[in-house]
């Protein structure tokens, strides 16, 4: 697998010591990419979410006060 491009774009190495070749930058990048995928697939969330019986029974909360209106002010 290979990044997207507009991932692509993004990356960026910074090289602190050293002087390294082109391939050793090369393989670099086609090691750390190839993590960032495997990651990148298996961190995908269960969509599905199962509802306990306590959430099932809870009632809805009230709306929020508008303090807008004010203490004597109507809301009609």
């Amino acid at each position: 697998m290979t990044l997207a491009d507009d991932e692509a774009e993004h990356v960026a190495i910074d090289v602190r010591r050293g002087a390294p070749s082109e391939v050793e930058l090369a393989a670099l990048i086609a090691v750390v990419t190839e993590a960032y995928t495997g990651e990148a697939a298996e961190a995908v969330a269960d969509d599905r979410r199962e509802r306990s019986a306590w959430s099932v029974s809870q009632r809805a909360l009230r709306e929020p006060l508008r303090r807008d209106l004010g203490w004597g002010g109507s809301r009609f």
